[in-house]
């Protein structure tokens, strides 16, 4: 059973996988989340298409005067170390973070990185679709702000301590 790691979600401004626009994680250590991190981020590419938009609500204006993502990574990689982090469809948030670091040319740590989607499809075939707000739902967690990256990761970190 996973007792330690983190639960990461980002949003992306435009098709770019590059272009995250906010990020969310919630550290879980012995069974318990233990912090809770959310920040904006000037996104690079820095435009926004209006149905990534609709998604999260975000826009240009949002980000305009946040950091940009080597200085939001710096605040919290150091909580992470050792850690292997957790994704409703990691393929999504892995490719994000591998992306951004690309673009900043900054060193991948090789994350270890679990995907709870691929977990719900496995361990609960009984539900209609495995969308992070109805596998939630199914262990006991309401989802009321979806699509914002803290509530995602908070989501994905109550799948992972029932799933993974």
């Amino acid at each position: 059973m996973l007792r330690d790691f983190a639960a990461i979600d980002f949003e992306t401004a435009n098709q770019e996988l590059s272009s995250v626009c906010s990020v969310g994680i919630v550290v879980v250590r012995n069974g318990i989340i233990t912090e809770r991190f959310y920040s904006l981020i000037q996104p690079e590419p820095d435009y926004y298409c209006y149905s990534n938009s609709q998604v999260h609500g975000l826009t240009h204006k949002d980000t305009a005067n946040s950091d940009v993502f080597p200085k939001v990574w710096q605040k919290i990689s150091s909580q992470l170390e050792g850690l292997p982090l957790v994704a409703h469809n990691k393929g999504f948030d892995e490719a994000c973070l591998q992306a951004v670091f690309k673009t900043y040319m900054m060193d991948y740590p090789d994350y270890i990185f679990y995907c709870t989607l691929a977990e719900s499809r496995r361990q609960l075939k009984h539900l209609p679709n495995h969308q992070l707000h109805t596998v939630a739902e199914d262990c006991g967690h309401i989802l009321t702000n979806h699509h914002h990256a803290l509530a995602d990761a908070e989501a994905c970190a109550e799948i992972a301590l029932q799933l993974l």
